[in-house]
This record gives structure tokens, C-alpha cells and sequence, in this order.
């Protein structure tokens, strides 16, 4: 029987929804406002976490945050961020909740909606990276991102964080040569 290749960082959790996610979602291509603003808020409260314990709390973070509705979190007002620092469901930070909810505000206003301006950045010929080691922490379009994303007022969008939102969405495929989600 051959064993199955998946890129290193899955083995660190040996966690059943840390491998699905990693075969099924993570480098998938994921569009659509509010599927995209979902990831970047959830990168957001992951900066200095693990994403383990986000991606265990992320059911708990949809339903705190109206899963994600980019109307409904700009409408958010002091009551909804005092009632969000008060929930154990979720990361209780009050910069990183209150980031969120600028940012839904920061994506109403842009004409071309989110989705749209995340995915100018793809970089579909991104080499294949042999090992974990390839993957860069940077590039220049996740630097080119987080500049755009901070112009039109997003917070907690660094260059480290935009980059670990285009690996999440499919910008760029940073599954390992040989992994079985590679090619799916």
C-alpha cells in the first residue's frame, strides 16, 4: 500500500479537520465577497495563533460574526464588539475584532468588490515547491496585496498574513511536488 504524500505541516496536528482541510480546502480556488472576507478575517485572528485553533473555533467565529456577511459585520456597532470580546467560542481580541469590522466597512466601499481585487494578485505560474522549505513566508505579490489592502483602509493584511490568505483561496498552489492535493 503506498502512503499517501501530504504536505509536513498536516502531521503536526495529526488531526482528522486538519487533513480534510488541508486535502479539501486549503489552495482550493475560493471566490465571492464574503467567502473571501471570511478568510481574510479568520488570517486576521490567526496572526500569532495557531491555525489549528482557529480552523477548531471556525464554526464558533461564523456564527459570532453573521458567517461572515460583509453587510451585516459593517452594520456591527460597540454593543456587537463588547458582545463578541464576551464570547469563549472565539479568539477575544479586541484589535483583531474590531479590525474585522472596519475591514467589512473597508470592503463595502470598494467598487470592485473583494474577491475581485484578492484575486488580481493570483499567481497561477508560482514554481512548485519540493518541500515546506520552498514556501516563502513573502512574495512580492503578497507584499503588493497587503499594500493595496492597507490603501483602501484593511488592517491585519501584512505581507505574511496576505500571503497565508492567497495560499488559503488558491492564488497561489503551495501544496508540495507529490502531494495528493495538488492536482485536485
Amino acid at each position: 500500500m503506498t502512503e499517501l504524500i501530504r504536505c509536513s505541516w498536516t502531521g503536526m496536528a495529526g488531526n482528522a479537520a486538519y487533513i480534510a482541510y488541508h486535502d479539501d480546502e486549503w489552495g482550493r480556488p475560493l471566490t465571492g465577497d464574503d467567502a473571501v472576507f471570511e478568510r481574510v478575517a479568520l488570517e486576521a485572528f490567526q496572526s500569532g495563533l495557531s491555525w489549528l485553533t482557529i480552523l477548531r473555533k471556525r464554526e464558533n467565529f461564523r456564527a459570532a460574526f453573521d458567517r461572515f456577511s460583509i453587510v451585516k459585520v459593517a452594520a456591527y456597532t460597540e454593543q456587537d464588539v463588547e458582545r463578541l470580546l464576551g464570547d469563549e467560542g472565539i479568539v477575544r481580541n479586541r484589535a483583531k475584532i474590531e479590525a474585522v469590522v472596519g475591514n467589512a466597512r473597508a470592503a463595502m466601499d470598494l467598487s470592485e468588490g473583494l474577491s475581485d481585487l484578492v484575486w488580481r494578485y493570483a499567481d497561477p505560474d508560482a514554481p512548485v515547491p519540493r518541500s515546506m522549505a520552498d514556501v516563502p513566508a513573502t512574495t512580492p505579490g503578497s507584499k503588493a496585496l497587503a499594500k493595496e489592502l492597507k490603501k483602501h483602509g484593511f488592517r491585519f493584511v501584512g505581507p505574511t498574513t496576505a500571503y497565508a490568505l492567497m495560499q488559503a483561496i488558491g492564488l497561489v498552489n503551495d501544496h508540495i511536488e507529490g502531494c495528493v492535493a495538488r492536482s485536485r
